[in-house]
């Protein structure tokens, strides 16, 4: 079999020497008077023109709320204004910020989002860890039904879900404890369970029970990346004295920094724009104010006017944009774990 001649170091040396010493119009005819330098230049045009399309048609939408949202009540009515407002404004921005709760639907939602985003990836973790490498009776039934969750809408259960967490009991504990005499505890609950509706415990159960919302897609992408975790490592640990939840927490962990971090950033910013799961679990709590609820027109900005409906649903769009805003920053910082999780996640290529 012969192989490709190789050109050496000291040969491409030669041939640049000799091609610088050339006279310049020979050097220019050389590089730009062949036909593969206008078939890369046609490629290079056609790519760019299809980029600039599909980044048009992509982000224009953001780009017209975007300007709305700086736009006055004026603006609206004047056929000459397109996207650069003529008469440039906060006040949208400034009353949804001091009106509609601001502050405090972040901070909630903050909280909210924190607490469920780092469960669901410690849960997906661990569950990702066992289905990949502990073989054991029921490991495909488990990873079946880790992707019924992924298939069942989450319409379907939404009435289950509600009542569960409605006249919450598990195992009918507190049924049991009446006969037992336990008046008290039974006098503090309505109908022998706890309502924890209108609470974060129904989205913190959830969470630790990996049942929350895209929790199998999680679990799956977890499990994909350990499976790509060579087994050498956690075998020299085991022959060193490590036992297997040592093994996890020195070992595994810090090798899945970067997939944990995807998987925190993709559950804390789903729960940040939740609204099927707070509107089901929070009813009837009107104190708890999260990031959903601040989409309103405030009080002090003037709709009665001939561009109500535009200005209506430009401030309803500022709101979405101030919802979404804590989220752009935080993919700036962390994008590139974000690229680094998704590549190593085995799901994509």
């Amino acid at each position: 079999m012969n192989s490709q001649p190789t050109i050496k170091k000291e040969t491409k040396n030669k041939i640049r020497v000799e091609f610088e010493r050339t006279p310049l119009k020979e050097r220019l005819k050389a590089k730009f008077g062949n036909l593969a330098f206008y078939t890369d230049i046609v490629w290079y045009l056609f790519r760019f023109i299809i980029l600039l399309g599909v980044s048009y048609i992509v982000l224009y939408p953001f780009f017209t709320k975007i300007a709305a949202s700086f736009m006055s009540p004026d603006d609206f009515i004047d056929v000459t204004v397109m996207l650069i407002p003529k008469y440039p404004s906060f006040d949208q921005y400034k009353y949804i910020f001091l009106e509609n709760e601001y502050v405090s639907a972040f901070f909630n939602t903050l909280f909210l989002s924190l607490s469920t985003a780092l469960l669901q990836t410690f849960v997906s973790c661990l569950v990702g860890y066992g289905l990949s490498k502990f073989k054991f009776k029921g490991n495909s039934l488990v990873m079946a039904a880790v992707i019924l969750t992924m298939v069942v809408p989450h319409g379907t259960v939404y009435l289950s879900m509600f009542m569960e967490f409605r006249y919450f009991d598990v195992f009918k504990l507190f049924g049991l404890l009446e006969p037992l005499g336990y008046t008290g505890i039974i006098d503090a609950i309505s109908g022998n369970s706890l309502q924890l509706t209108g609470t974060f415990w129904p989205m913190i159960i959830i969470s630790i029970t990996g049942l929350a919302f895209k929790n199998g897609l999680y679990i799956f992408m977890m499990r994909q990346f350990f499976k790509g975790v060579p087994d050498e490592l956690e075998e020299s640990a085991y022959i060193d004295g490590s036992g297997v939840f040592r093994t996890f927490l020195q070992i595994i962990i810090p090798l899945s920094i970067p997939m944990m971090i995807t998987i925190f950033l993709f559950a804390f910013s789903w729960q940040w724009t939740d609204n099927f799961y707070t509107e089901m679990f929070m009813q009837g709590n009107n104190s708890t104010v999260l990031m959903p609820n601040i989409v309103g027109v405030p009080s002090s900005l003037n709709i009665d006017h001939a561009g109500m409906q535009l200005y209506t649903s430009a401030i309803n769009n500022t709101c979405g944009i101030m919802i979404i805003l804590p989220l752009v920053v935080l993919y700036l910082f962390c994008q590139k774990f974000l690229v680094q999780g998704i590549e190593r996640s085995g799901i994509v290529g």
